[in-house]
């Protein structure tokens, strides 16, 4: 027999396993000292975000102190007499300021703006009208009008959570946390844990008060109602702790404080600023009176911003208790108003002319506004729960000509959250958008 076929047709041993012969390569099989050379290359920003990429890149950066060389260096300072804690305190700082930097640049001043859409809720033949959401944690949590409250990843738009609504009850607000889900449904808080448990309780026993609109802040829920007050729940004990007297006239919406500061806005334009445990200390006016729809605190500057049915966009400071600005910012109304937590630049605003609006945080004007682009033609691309759609965003170059732009390409704004980069708006429809600004 010829040795070579032999070898040929000989079986491997039983307990052998084929290996490939070639291994893919990856970027962890550098080796640290490598990976060290490689991020003395970057900028501060790029090993800032290189930080956060996983979890063994935070270690080595860290380890290595690359980040404090490099703020030293840029900043010209020595390293001698400096305390690690105070250094790394004045980085952090430093890197808030320079991220915030670059998501002012990237919403006023993008090279694209790319606008995903999907499909967020339906029910069989019947399309459901979604008009909240909101987004914390990488998380996005929509809602109103449907039976369901579904959670979503803001990175891969993937229901990774759905909540049901108890029947012969419409959800009117919501809000979340790491472990929980806060619903307002008629004259009832619902109370969803994440493993998926869910508990009713009633308002308040014995009334038939109507609740309009809800704000969240762990252990208390606080409701903003149609006849002028604002009840403050505990969430552990069940039992209402306080009702506040607001208005005479409905709340419509409400903003919290960290130091149990309540801000309600109500229906005909003015804002009333009390505690959890008091009636009003103070009440702002602003100079539209036709109702406050939106409310945004910023707990860091104690600066409130509220939007108004009349397009209006205000900004109050409450250590002085008095009006910094005021802007008409919109033909229409304003729905809804929000800004990044860390960002003390920029607020965005939309509403029902669905025209999205970057606006100056100090003074209230309209740093640049946003439509669907007309012109450009649009993308689409499956996913495991759907199809995504992209279209690209474009500047809006004048007010004027707004009502010239069919609906379809700016459709009403009825709520916004605004992420680093980025803002989810939904708009009274079965559809939810993410705006992606790229610089």
């Amino acid at each position: 027999m010829n040795p070579t076929q032999s070898y040929k047709n000989r079986s491997p041993p039983a307990n052998t396993k084929r290996t490939s012969r070639f291994r893919p390569t990856t970027i962890h099989l550098l080796e640290n000292d490598i990976l060290c050379i490689i991020f003395s290359f970057l900028d501060f920003f790029d090993l800032v975000r290189c930080s956060v990429v996983c979890t063994s890149w935070n270690a080595l950066i860290k380890n290595s102190k690359l980040l404090q060389l490099l703020y030293l260096k840029q900043h010209q300072l020595e390293s001698n007499g400096i305390n690690n804690g105070e250094l790394e305190e004045t980085i952090s700082g430093f890197i808030e300021e320079l991220a915030m930097k670059h998501h002012k640049e990237a919403l006023v001043e993008p090279d694209f703006v790319y606008i995903d859409k999907w499909k967020g809720h339906s029910l069989g033949l019947f399309s459901i009208r979604i008009d909240q959401c909101r987004m914390k944690m990488g998380l996005l949590l929509t809602g109103v009008g449907d039976k369901v409250i579904r959670m979503w990843s803001i990175e891969s738009y993937k229901c990774v959570e759905e909540y049901s609504i108890p029947n012969a009850f419409s959800l009117a607000d919501f809000d979340f946390d790491e472990s929980k889900i806060v619903g307002l449904i008629g004259t009832r808080l619902c109370l969803w844990r994440r493993n998926g448990k869910t508990s009713t309780f009633l308002l308040h026993e014995g009334t038939h008060t109507k609740g309009l609109c809800m704000r969240y802040s762990d252990p208390e829920a606080v409701i903003g109602c149609d006849d002028g007050t604002a009840h403050v729940f505990d969430m552990y004990s069940k039992k209402c702790s306080n009702i506040i007297r607001m208005h005479n006239e409905p709340v419509t919406c409400l903003a919290l404080g960290d130091d149990q500061l309540i801000l309600g806005g109500s229906s005909l334009g003015r804002i009333t600023v009390s505690d959890y445990s008091c009636d009003q200390i103070a009440t702002l006016k602003p100079t539209d009176s036709l109702g406050i729809k939106t409310l945004c605190f910023d707990p860091r500057t104690y600066q409130v911003f509220a939007g108004t049915a009349g397009g209006y966009a205000s900004c109050w400071d409450l250590r002085m208790m008095r009006r910094l600005w005021q802007t008409r910012v919109s033909p229409n109304v304003i729905y809804s108003l929000q800004h990044l937590s860390t960002d003390k630049s920029t607020l965005v605003a939309g509403g029902i002319d669905g025209v999205l609006r970057i606006l100056d945080r100090n003074n209230g004007d309209v740093l640049t506004s946003y439509i669907i682009d007309q012109d450009a033609a649009s993308s689409s691309s499956g996913y495991a729960h759907g199809a995504i759609e992209r279209r690209i965003g474009v500047k809006l170059l004048s007010e004027t000509d707004i009502d010239q732009i069919p609906r379809s390409f700016r459709p009403s704004i009825t709520c916004l959250a605004v992420g680093m980069k980025k803002v989810v708006t939904t708009h009274n429809s079965n559809y939810i958008r993410v705006w992606k600004f790229k610089k």
